[in-house]
């Protein structure tokens, strides 16, 4: 698995590195691409799926761009007087006369500061971490059924008291995605398979997310397939997780300790049942097998079960996203029982898309038995956003309450500011606080009061055009009693950063 990863990955990086210059000089097709001319395409590009686009799982993008690269569509720049500039030329490089095999180039440079009083929660000197990140990826189409796709990543790190940065903030050189993808139309549903390594994010960013917050993204390892219909989809997966090391692509291995699988449907729920909406319900069924799992003072191998499943988009002018899942299976033989609620809701105050909004999210994780023993309630999201609680890492949802209103405006049409002010606390007190790792703070479990913190952010972003971006975030940590009655302190924690990409 990992040499079939290392080649498709270096393969289609050279077919980009040579390949691209000679392609300048090929002949352009003469005829629209299926996009322009209103034909349907294949799943292995996303945007004009006959299943709704931003629902089939391969997350969701602005301006042209996704988070995951491979899931954008860039053939309108197959016709010289749609590109703005130079760049867009390597969007679209044809490898053949009549376009049908053609190769996209894209890229990212990350610059962030980040400086966190009390890091770990704990009284001491300030963190500071000055960090870049450089993607690059090439994916080659062959024909409107097949393509490959490879990307490789850099992580560098300095700073003060950083201590020893782990492999997915300081990293020379990663493959971080490669795989080969193939797809056919029957009898009107598409369906589709990906196999290598690979981002995936069908389901709530707090269950699944590419961790973009991190400098190298989580990534897996396996297959992926798809059927996908009008207003029905079905995805099926199989995956294992991934452990980068730190000597270059060679070390960068399938962890197979760690195995995520499971289905996941779509429906689309018909617009006038409320009125004016834009409605997606996603059922799954996970599982998640680990070797390793710590649950307070032992470790031994888990396998969790999630049943569950996702009402998310708009009524109107409110936007909202709630997932319901209960867990299930065993941990080193003691049975797991778990919940999570997880439920964001805002409403647009006007009738424009840049209209402020106010909302809240108030999500409920179950949390217990790691340290009394009997039935362990304790949540587990697999790989989730990692920043949705706390922009330093503090929090996870895992024994957690959370209810946090929050406000959106935009005083100019590029910028966006939300503030946020969450407060929260244990759903078990016999159990411990939880960080974004999964990790405990060691000693919460000793203390008897629920309240965990109060937790005030602001996040802005200024979109100078859709290829460069500045983000600003601020986040103060007021420690409650959970947390200072075992020695912990609260925290301050400041980041920026620019991003260009193309």
């Amino acid at each position: 698995m990992t040499d079939l990863l290392r080649a498709a990955g270096v393969a289609t990086l050279s077919l980009a590195l040579f390949a691209a210059p000679a392609s300048a000089q090929t002949t352009l097709p003469t005829n629209p691409s299926p996009a322009e001319s209103g034909q349907s395409r294949n799943p292995a590009e996303p945007t004009v799926s006959a299943y709704p686009s931003a629902a089939a799982g391969d997350g969701t993008g602005t301006g042209g761009y996704n988070l995951s690269r491979w899931a954008e569509d860039w053939r309108r720049y197959a016709d010289p007087a749609k590109r703005d500039d130079p760049l867009d030329r390597l969007k679209f490089l044809p490898l053949d006369n009549d376009g049908d095999v053609y190769l996209t180039l894209s890229g990212e440079l990350r610059l962030r500061v980040n400086e966190v009083t009390n890091p770990n929660l704990r009284s001491g000197e300030a963190q500071r971490q000055d960090i870049n990140r450089l993607v690059a990826g090439a994916d080659l189409h062959v024909g409107p059924h097949l393509r490959a796709y490879g990307e490789v990543a850099h992580a560098g790190i300095s700073g003060q008291n950083i201590g020893t940065p782990a492999a997915n903030l300081e990293n020379g050189l990663v493959i971080q995605q490669a795989f080969v993808e193939g797809d056919a139309t029957v009898a009107g549903v598409e369906f589709g398979a990906r196999y290598g390594r690979q981002e995936f994010t069908d389901g709530s960013n707090l269950l699944t997310s590419q961790r973009d917050n991190n400098t190298i993204r989580f990534v897996l390892n396996g297959l992926r397939g798809w059927a996908r219909g009008k207003t029905l989809r079905a995805d099926v997966f199989d995956l294992k997780y991934t452990t980068f090391g730190t000597g270059g692509p060679g070390d960068d291995v399938t962890d197979h300790g760690h195995r995520f699988s499971g289905v996941t449907a779509g429906v689309v729920v018909p617009t006038d049942w409320f009125g004016t909406s834009k409605l997606y319900l996603d059922p799954f069924v996970w599982r998640l097998r680990s070797t390793n799992t710590v649950w307070g003072a032992t470790s031994g191998r888990e396998v969790r079960d999630y049943y569950g499943a996702r009402l998310w988009g708009d009524v109107d002018r409110v936007t909202l996203d709630w997932t319901v899942n209960h867990q299930g299976g065993t941990f080193n033989g003691q049975k797991i029982d778990a919940w999570q609620v997880l439920m964001a809701q805002t409403w647009r105050l006007g009738a424009k898309s840049t209209a402020p909004r106010i909302g809240f999210h108030a999500d409920y994780a179950s949390g217990g038995g790691s340290y009394t023993g009997g039935t362990l309630r304790n949540s587990f999201a697999p790989f989730g956003n990692n920043i949705y609680y706390s922009y330093a890492l503090f929090l996870t949802p895992t024994n957690l309450i959370a209810l946090a209103p929050n406000v959106t405006f935009s005083p100019h049409k590029k910028l966006r500011i939300t503030g946020e002010y969450q407060l929260a606390w244990r759903d078990d007190v016999r159990d411990a606080v939880y960080r974004a790792n999964g990790s405990a703070f060691a000693g919460t479990q000793n203390v008897s009061a629920s309240k965990i913190a109060d937790v005030a952010r602001l996040q802005l972003v200024y979109s100078y055009s859709p290829r460069l971006s500045f983000t600003g975030r601020y986040e103060h940590l007021a420690a409650g009693p959970s947390l200072t009655h075992a020695g912990y302190a609260s925290s301050d924690f400041l980041a920026g950063w620019v991003s260009f990409r193309f």
